[in-house]
């Protein structure tokens, strides 16, 4: 079986559900959210293929109602992270040396499973543990997990399918090795997708991984540890330890064996990371790669010719779907004067019509934030705006966290271009707007560029062709992902390869064939075929050659 030329061909997107009333997906979700608010489950960790329990537990609640309980997790120890090491490390030389189609065939059940038999678990756990409505859960947890590993599985066979020229007398090969170690996996609260593939990419080229989940993620992605274990994952290739961030990452960054580290965090953490492993050079086998998306001061630029109503609504959707909780959201926007008053009565419009509570209920389009942490952030950025002189919340600006915690979606208006909710991220509801002159676009697009030190996504509206190519090549590098017409947010596997440089990460765009390159350690092989017996080229047999 293992000898034929197999080649995964392109794949289409996973279909997006409705979960319109009545229909067989709406009611198997809400069956399914009633299980889960009905039960408490254990997490333990997983080393080795091996459940293991700690004692030292916390909590994984609503985020809506965070007296309500979901789950109890194991925290890992110094000691289960170096099981962790060791586990991976033991199972690394059999993982790389399967067939890549085996390991192809693995994750593909995984993503059977995801987008069927386990989707309406996999959405009510990123709902009720996340804070995720029905649809936003869907685009990520059942669609984009799914994608991630379909597409990569085509784009493993492309990679793999690349040889070098060979001429006559030679044959040239090229091996995709994995990289020499383990590979170590941080994972963020906001998309399940994001943590299932920021262990399955690496692992499908061979590698094995130490994977730090988020605390507040813990119920979905210990249900993607299992969905990976019944599709068949040999034991220690994925080992899932939660726990403290720092203590873990000590121990992992320390090891000479650390290869590479695959991450999606804050800003904080990452550069954190990136000096540690700095500092350790001299303790590593080879170099780690370093993969990183961190965070997001996404931009909507409007110009005079744009649509009010489509900007209205995508200025509505682009800051306030999963409460600005996107490293893509849309976090402040430049509208000329023009139509400023136009848009502000629209959005004030649109606002006004969004419902907010219980991810259960399917009617609300606005949910908690994560946990009492974010709230207080949120909040903090949003009293800063209400106290200063430079700028006026006229849209929500209230926030409540004595069940949920709950905060509206907030629009800022400010006069000063570089005002602090213009330039830092928030990471939560809240939209930030600045009003220009009509005669300043390009100007306002020069301010725009150099506000943010992030570079992740931006968005141009614009009727005027000429307008849309003067902003696409001013914001060349204020955006990885940059949209015409659109909202910031929203990237789909395979359609738009997601990631953002400047302080918004490596660039290294997930969900393409970019991001797997950074996984393997190619080797050349060349053979030749009659090797040379005589160390002399053609011309040294002329007598001249002899002459003394």
């Amino acid at each position: 079986m293992n000898n034929a030329q197999f080649y995964y061909a392109r794949p289409e997107n996973e279909p997006v559900h409705s979960y319109t009333k009545d229909t067989p997906e709406r009611k198997a979700l809400e069956a399914e959210l009633k299980r889960q608010s009905e039960t408490t489950v254990e997490i333990p960790l997983i080393i080795g293929g091996k459940e293991v329990r700690t004692g030292n537990t916390g909590k994984v609640v609503m985020p809506h109602d965070h007296k309500h309980v979901l789950a109890t997790y194991h925290q890992a120890t110094e000691k289960e992270v170096h099981m962790a090491i060791d586990a991976a490390m033991e199972a690394h030389q059999q993982w790389a040396e399967m067939s890549w189609v085996e390991r192809v065939s693995i994750t593909l059940k995984i993503a059977e499973l995801i987008s069927t038999k386990y989707r309406a678990l996999m959405n009510a756990a990123t709902m009720l543990g996340q804070g995720k409505n029905a649809y936003q859960a869907e685009i990520e947890a059942a669609c984009e997990t799914t994608d991630f590993i379909r597409f990569n599985a085509h784009y493993v066979s492309e990679i793999y399918n690349d040889q070098p020229h060979s001429e006559i007398g030679n044959l040239n090969r090229v091996e995709y090795r994995p990289l020499e170690g383990f590979v170590f996996a941080v994972s963020p609260f906001n998309f399940t997708a994001i943590a299932s593939n920021l262990s399955l990419a690496p692992v499908v080229l061979g590698n094995t991984i130490v994977w730090k989940p988020a605390t507040t993620s813990l119920l979905s992605n210990y249900y993607l540890m299992k969905i990976f274990k019944e599709a068949g994952m040999p034991d220690g290739v994925i080992n899932f330890i939660p726990g403290r961030g720092s203590m873990i990452g000590d121990i992992v960054l320390k090891d000479k064996n650390l290869g590479g580290i695959h991450f999606t965090g804050s800003n904080t953490t990452f550069n954190q990371i990136w000096k540690t492993v700095g500092n350790n050079l001299d303790r590593y086998r080879s170099y780690p790669r370093i993969v990183g998306e961190t965070g997001g001061k996404d931009f909507v630029f409007v110009h005079p010719s744009a649509d009010v109503k489509e900007v209205s609504t995508a200025l509505v959707r682009g800051a306030f779907e999963y409460q600005g909780q996107k490293c893509s959201a849309a976090s402040r926007a430049y509208i000329p004067h023009s139509l400023w008053k136009a848009i502000k009565q629209q959005m004030g419009e649109n606002i006004g019509m969004i419902k907010s509570g219980d991810v259960r209920n399917f009617c609300n389009f606005v949910n908690a934030v994560i946990d009492e942490k974010a709230f207080d952030k949120i909040m903090g950025y949003i009293d800063i705006a209400k106290e200063s002189p430079e700028a006026e919340v006229i849209f929500g600006g209230n926030g409540d966290k004595s069940k949920g915690y709950f905060i509206d979606p907030t629009v800022i208006l400010t006069t000063n271009p570089n005002f602090v909710t213009m330039e830092e991220e928030i990471f939560g509801p809240v939209l930030t707007i600045y009003v220009y002159q009509d005669a300043d676009f390009e100007k306002t697009l020069h301010l725009c560029n150099e506000t943010s030190p992030y570079g992740l996504t931006g968005a141009i509206f614009s009727k005027d062709r000429y307008a849309t190519v003067k902003a696409c090549q001013v914001l060349r590098y204020a955006a990885g992902n940059f949209y015409f017409n659109d909202k910031p947010t929203g990237a789909v596997v395979g359609q738009q390869p997601f990631g953002g440089s400047r302080m918004s990460g490596t660039n290294d765009k997930a969900g393409s064939y970019l991001n797997l390159l950074r996984w393997i350690n190619p080797r050349t092989v060349k053979e030749t075929f009659i090797a040379p017996t005589d160390f002399r080229y053609p011309f040294m047999h002329e007598e001249k050659c002899y002459q003394g």
